[in-house]
């Protein structure tokens, strides 16, 4: 604990063994590892197509069209990521090694959902509406960020983990 301490690391992994176990045990990992990098191509295709939007004045039906296929991707990510969450840990949503994280994810979607009813309901210009989902990429790239720190806190935990094993193995 003390050297974990010293290397700035928390004092306890983000998965227990039996977390760990679950985790790489269930198909829906693999699904989240599919997932995420689809919908963040999907993101970055969007991106160059709303600003192309908001600089030129043009294309927004593509613009359009890819905020909403954005959010489709985001809307299942976040559904199959709930299931994921209640096989590792037993709960839909709000586990604690991830609270924050769907703290934010709920932001995400909330702006992506309010973009889709405002281009459904024509509500606001063209402008407008995707200064909404600018918005919403924004804070994407925040939770983004939040999961890969995520990722890499798991994959720090990890070789301790195996080590301390093998030390605990090599102790019988």
């Amino acid at each position: 604990m003390a050297l974990q301490k010293e290397r700035g690391r928390p004092n306890t992994p983000l998965y227990t063994p039996d977390q760990r176990q679950r985790r790489d045990a269930t198909r829906w990992t693999l699904v989240q590892g599919l997932l995420a990098p689809l919908q963040f191509i999907v993101f970055l295709i969007s991106l160059v197509l709303v600003l192309n939007y908001m600089i030129n004045g043009s294309g927004l039906e593509a613009a359009a069209t890819s905020v909403i296929v954005k959010t489709l991707v985001l809307l299942t990510i976040m559904v199959t990521g709930a299931i994921w969450e209640k096989v590792v840990f037993g709960q839909y949503l709000f586990a604690p090694a991830f609270f924050w994280e769907d703290v934010v994810s709920f932001g995400v979607i909330a702006l992506h959902v309010a973009y889709v009813l405002c281009w459904l309901a024509g509500y606001g210009t063209p402008q407008q509406q995707m200064w909404i989902a600018l918005a919403a990429y924004g804070t994407y790239v925040i939770n983004a960020a939040q999961f890969l720190m995520k990722l890499q806190a798991a994959r720090r935990d990890e070789p301790d983990e195996e080590l301390a094993m093998g030390l605990q193995g090599a102790l019988k």
